[in-house]
Formats: C-alpha cells, structure tokens, sequence
C-alpha cells in the first residue's frame, strides 16, 4: 500500500515546474498585488470570516500559493506537502513575497509527528486533496491531534459525487463510472496532461486515488472528536472537472455543467470544530 505515495509523489514532483509557471496559478498577480488572493479561497471568504492572528497549517500545500492567501488574511501559517519539489517552489515563493510561511516535506499522515501536537488553531484543506489519501478515518485522527481545543477545520474539496463521474468515454454522455465510497484497493489511471493550462509534456502519469463519501469524511472527523459546524454543496469547481461537459462563469471563474448546474453537487465546503 504504501507504494501509493511514490507514485503519487513522482506525478506530483514533475508538475510543480509546469504549475508554477501556468498562468492559472497566477503566481505573477501574487507578485504584483500585494493583496491579491487565489480564486479558491477568495470563493470562501464570507465563510472563512475573520482569520487574523490564527495559527494555521495548509495539508497538502502544493505549491503554497493558497497558503499565501491565508497568510494574505492575516493568519500565521504552515503549510505542508509529500513533494520535495512543491515545498521549495512554496517556501521561495512565500520568501520572495515577504511572507514568514514555514514549509514541510511530509506525507500528510506523518504531520502531527512532524508539526507538533495541538498546536493549531485552523487546518486548512484545499480542494482536490482528499482523493490522494486511502484512509480517510486516519486523516481525521491527524486533522483532530493538529488542532488546539476549540481549532477548526476548514475543508473545500470536490464533491465525491462528482469524483464518482466521467465525461470521456461516451461522446455527449456523463456516466457513473467510479466509486463513490471508499475501497480498500485504489483508482489506478495513466493520463498525461494536468489540470492547468501548459504546454509541457509529462512522462510520470499513473496515479492511484480514492474516492471518500460525504457520510464517510463526516462519520471519520465525529469519531476523531470533532464536531460539525457547517456544510454547504455548491454547483460549481475551480476547474473543469467534466471537459466538454462544463462551462465557466467568468464572474465567478468556477465552472458548472453547462446544462442544468443544479443537477450535480460539484464540490463542498465543510468546517468542524475539535472538542
């Protein structure tokens, strides 16, 4: 099982590069706007509220662009990811915007050991971070033993609704194609390309990826000691999840079937508090 991670890990390692320098992370407007803040936490400010002053780690950072962002509303952050090469393109980013972000290479379900115990008011999972993982019950138990008495998470991610879909192998069709619950052996896919603009060609393609259910990820944070505060299902994602199938609203820069949106719950917000 653990061989998920080194393959995982070499998809993620080549991209960061390509990433970086896609015009969809807009790394170039954090350097030129000082205020500027990513289009996925921007989508959750009404309910991130006032962050000011927290203590805040981003799981599964990427290339700590949202982890700025974060920063940006005024919390003290950390952030950490499994790519050697994700967290020193973060930490030089956050260096060169002046922000004091500290980065840590880890496998998410290492980061108690590696961050400290209790030591955090908010964890922050951006979206499209759950999917990597194999066991959600045991990230719950590290997002529980993260958070200080009181701490919260805060959780944007596609809806495993959406996850369970695909768009590709029938010309005008979406179809039920995946599993919606958690399994014990994972999705194995050889797809080349990446979710953001670029010309780059990749060689390390296979990934392995489960789904979790709703009830899943809420019965895991329940039994871990936290309690839920807020969920709320959009219609909409931060990138074309369904190609051919989706559509983007330029007011919102998220994208939503192009027919009858309200059919599909495309993502989620979540917040929990450690007891």
């Amino acid at each position: 099982m653990d061989d998920y991670r080194e393959v995982n890990r070499a998809n993620w390692d080549e991209r960061v590069p390509a990433h970086a320098a896609s015009p969809d992370y807009k790394v170039a407007q954090y350097e030129q706007d000082p205020s500027f803040i990513g289009g996925v936490v921007r989508f959750d400010l009404p309910r991130l509220g006032d962050i000011s002053g927290l203590r805040g780690v981003h799981l599964q950072c990427h290339i700590g662009t949202d982890t700025v962002s974060l920063a940006r509303l005024g919390a003290r952050m950390s952030g950490l990811d499994f790519s050697g090469p994700a967290i020193e393109q973060a930490q030089s980013f956050a260096d060169r915007l002046g922000h004091e972000i500290d980065f840590h290479q880890a496998d998410v379900y290492d980061a108690v050991e590696v961050l400290g115990e209790a030591q955090y008011d908010l964890v922050f999972t951006g979206i499209g971070a759950l999917g990597w993982l194999p066991d959600i019950e045991r990230w719950a138990r590290t997002v529980a033993g993260l958070l200080k008495p009181g701490g919260r998470l805060f959780i944007r991610e596609g809806h495993p609704m959406m996850w369970a879909l695909d768009g590709s192998n029938h010309p005008g069709l979406i179809t039920l194609d995946y599993a919606y619950f958690e399994t014990e052996e994972p999705l194995i896919f050889d797809e080349g390309g990446t979710y953001v603009e670029t010309d780059v060609e990749f060689t390390q393609n296979v990934t392995h990826e489960w789904n979790h259910g709703l009830s899943e990820i809420i019965t895991a944070l329940m039994g871990a000691g936290l309690q839920l505060t807020a969920l709320e299902e959009h219609d909409s994602v931060p990138w074309c999840a369904l190609p051919g199938h989706m559509t983007l609203d330029s007011d919102t820069g998220e994208w939503r079937l192009t027919h009858r949106p309200e059919r599909l719950p495309a993502s989620y917000t979540l917040q929990a508090v450690k007891l």
